[in-house]
């Protein structure tokens, strides 16, 4: 175990990297250093930890907490850091508390049954796509509107507002792109546009899971009004960004990767596992920049974390462990190795990974099987990326296909 301090000065972090390659680097961290000193933009310095067995250890063991980190200035790539009351701040037994007042939402008996609408859902928008004809751009027209019109009718909250929520999801995952000032004026008014739906459902209760928590809230007490408005705008954000955002991604690694895009078409029953494979190959972010926190002294990838020491997670590094996955830089859409952590792991598993996981393979085997020769409508280098942002992630994509 190595205990002496670092001396030298913190990597700047997150790495550079274009599109949605992997900084080299994170490799020679993980071979020589797996626990590593970073300075994100705003915070204090932090650990990096790089290694598979290194971020499952800082995700799920008891040791690390979220909640130590609400009072601290604690490490983040955006201005502003999350206030108590978040689902995001607690560790059990409160997040747990919270969790279950949605679990019901995302059982996987629950997806099973939403499985039909949304696969409806999504033949519709190609019914439009292909209506209007080539070429057409696949993050506005499908990527984007499949997951928030599932969202808004899971959540309870009006399809016609999408323009105004995704300006205010923008703004909550800005890292440049908006001022504080902007942030926090956006983030006022996601708040009061959740607490007027509140009071909607307060006089006019629907079947959906806002009128659930607004029941959870009045009848049971089981959680307060700040988180049940912030628990609101979780589902909300978490809901549709991130989901919208991997498939773009998605359908962009396929469609510069020919020969892989073809094995799937011919054999369109791989998609499910492709969808796992995807998931760790393809980054979404720079990993869980949601810092833990050590209670104690904790030994990580041979280092002593002292207690009051924050961690953050590489989760793109740890789905690339050569540790752990055979040819982890190659995109092997049979691969059957360790369950990756692109849902992250422990309490703070994504709640919504059942929901996401279907979404994701009824818009691949959807796509194929109705877009035949779908292939990018520009030039590989003329797809446009999002900028300001922590999700990476195509903003642009335009595609063609054979009209038969």
């Amino acid at each position: 175990m190595t205990s002496a301090r670092p001396a030298a000065e913190p990597l700047a972090y997150p790495f550079a990297a274009e599109k949605l390659n992997l900084a080299p680097l994170y490799e020679r961290l993980r071979r020589e250093e797996p626990l590593a000193r970073v300075q994100l933009p705003y915070g204090e310095p932090a650990w990096l930890a790089t290694r598979y067995e290194d971020a499952r250890l800082v995700l799920g063991d008891p040791r690390f907490s979220r909640a130590a980190a609400v009072g601290r200035d604690a490490p983040r790539v955006r201005p502003y850091a999350p206030g108590p009351g978040t689902i995001s701040t607690f560790d059990p037994p409160e997040h747990s508390r919270l969790r279950r007042l949605v679990t019901k939402a995302f059982t996987v008996r629950q997806i099973d049954r939403m499985r039909s609408r949304v696969q409806q859902i999504a033949d519709e928008l190609v019914d439009a796509i292909r209506a209007e004809g080539a070429p057409a751009d696949l993050v506005e027209d499908f990527a984007l509107p499949l997951p928030i019109t599932v969202i808004c009718e899971l959540l309870g909250v009006p399809f016609e507002d999408r323009g105004d929520f995704r300006l205010w999801s923008e703004a909550f995952l800005s890292t440049t792109k908006y001022t504080l000032e902007e942030i926090k004026g956006y983030r006022a008014l996601l708040r009061d546009y959740m607490a007027g739906l509140v009071a909607e459902r307060r006089t006019a209760p629907q079947d959906d899971l806002l009128s659930s928590l607004v029941a959870a809230r009045d009848n049971d007490d089981r959680l307060s009004e700040d988180e049940l408005l912030s628990l609101a705008e979780s589902i909300l954000i978490a809901g549709h960004e991130t989901t919208a955002t991997q498939i773009a991604n998605f359908l962009y690694v396929l469609l510069t990767r020919p020969e892989h895009l073809a094995a799937l078409r011919a054999d369109l029953d791989q998609v499910p596992q492709a969808v796992e494979e995807l998931l760790r190959f393809t980054p979404l972010g720079s990993g869980s920049l949601q810092p833990r926190y050590a209670v104690e002294d904790v030994e990580v990838g041979g280092v002593t974390v002292r207690a009051g020491e924050p961690v953050v997670v590489a989760i793109n590094s740890a789905n690339r462990d050569e540790s752990v996955y055979t040819g982890p830089d190659q995109l092997d859409l049979r691969r059957h190795e360790a369950t990756h952590i692109g849902f992250g792991h422990g309490p703070h598993h994504c709640l919504g990974a059942p929901l996401a996981r279907m979404e994701l393979r009824i818009a691949l085997r959807t796509l194929l099987e109705r877009l035949p020769g779908l292939r990018l409508a520009d030039a590989e280098q003329d797809v446009e990326w999002k900028v300001g942002v922590s999700t990476r992630g195509v903003r642009r994509l335009p595609v063609t296909w054979e009209v038969r």
